[in-house]
């Protein structure tokens, strides 16, 4: 069944009651905080525990993740006593699946009840006072993937036809980490990110038009599934890890191997960082 057939939103709903039915009877308990992570940050699944795990290729309907260092599991469980929706690894784009398809599991957390996404992922610093390893605070994005998860017929029962996304990255939540961030002693930043189509990476031209442009750090994921999420009346934090910073006026080559190294390097400050906004959801008040 072809589930990306945007004029056809009845088959896609059909795949997602399907995953959500195949879940419903499996899983303990309904996550209320669905976390999603990029490249090189899978290993923070070792700070949860784990009550229930599942391979993607297991579940009815879901895409499969091609990407290096995206393991390809749903986890659920317990993060300092918050219920919590793992996913190690995300789908891209550039991997050939529509925008539609690729945001599906957050469709289905959404049915599931999940209120909360926090999404991370590993990125090109585009701001040249960032540095290789430090953690960026997303506070609003551009879109320049050249497709969008909302395009084609709405379903009424899903969200609005015309969401709002003057505050895509809830403010609270954002308090939230910047407090545990100082707390911590962590060096959070703050930007602007952009999501471009890849897997190319990008030019000094192209980089240079990126900053331009007012973003502060660019990759070729989490943007489609903020859209999603913000349509399903979600809140969502984003989170950013700085891989590397280029500067277009002294561009160097860009591995994607260096940039899976700088994630896991900052993958302790992020789990850290990740563990105190997730007890802090539990906390009263």
């Amino acid at each position: 069944m072809n589930v990306d057939m945007n004029g056809q939103p009845e088959e896609y709903k059909k795949a997602v009651d399907r995953c959500v039915s195949h879940l419903t009877g499996r899983i303990p308990f309904t996550p209320d905080v669905c976390l999603m992570l990029g490249t090189g940050l899978g290993g923070i699944a070792g700070a949860m525990d784990v009550a229930w795990s599942s391979p993607y290729r297991d579940i009815p309907g879901f895409p499969v993740s091609t990407a290096p260092e995206h393991a390809g599991k749903l986890l659920i469980g317990t993060m300092g006593g918050t219920r919590v929706a793992l996913f190690q690894g995300r789908f891209h784009y550039y991997e050939g699946y529509s925008a539609r398809r690729l945001t599906l599991p957050v469709r289905v957390m959404a049915s599931l009840g999940t209120g909360i996404m926090i999404a991370c992922n590993a990125a090109g610093g585009l701001n040249l006072d960032f540095c290789s390893g430090d953690l960026m605070l997303i506070k609003d994005h551009i879109n320049l993937i050249p497709d969008n998860p909302l395009r084609g017929a709405n379903v009424e029962g899903w969200g609005p036809r015309f969401p709002d996304m003057s505050c895509a990255y809830d403010r609270g939540l954002r308090k939230i980490a910047l407090e545990a961030a100082a707390n911590r002693g962590i060096d959070l930043k703050e930007g602007v990110f952009v999501a471009v189509p890849g897997p190319s990476l990008e030019t000094p031209a192209e980089t240079r038009f990126l900053r331009m442009a007012g973003a502060d750090a660019v990759a070729m994921s989490l943007v489609p599934e903020v859209i999603v999420a913000v349509h399903s009346g979600m809140k969502i934090l984003g989170i950013s890890v700085i891989a590397n910073v280029n500067n277009p006026d002294a561009f160097e080559p860009i591995l994607i191997e260096d940039v899976v190294a700088q994630a896991r390097k900052a993958e302790k400050r992020l789990e850290e960082l990740l563990a105190s906004v997730i007890v802090s959801l539990n906390s009263p008040g």
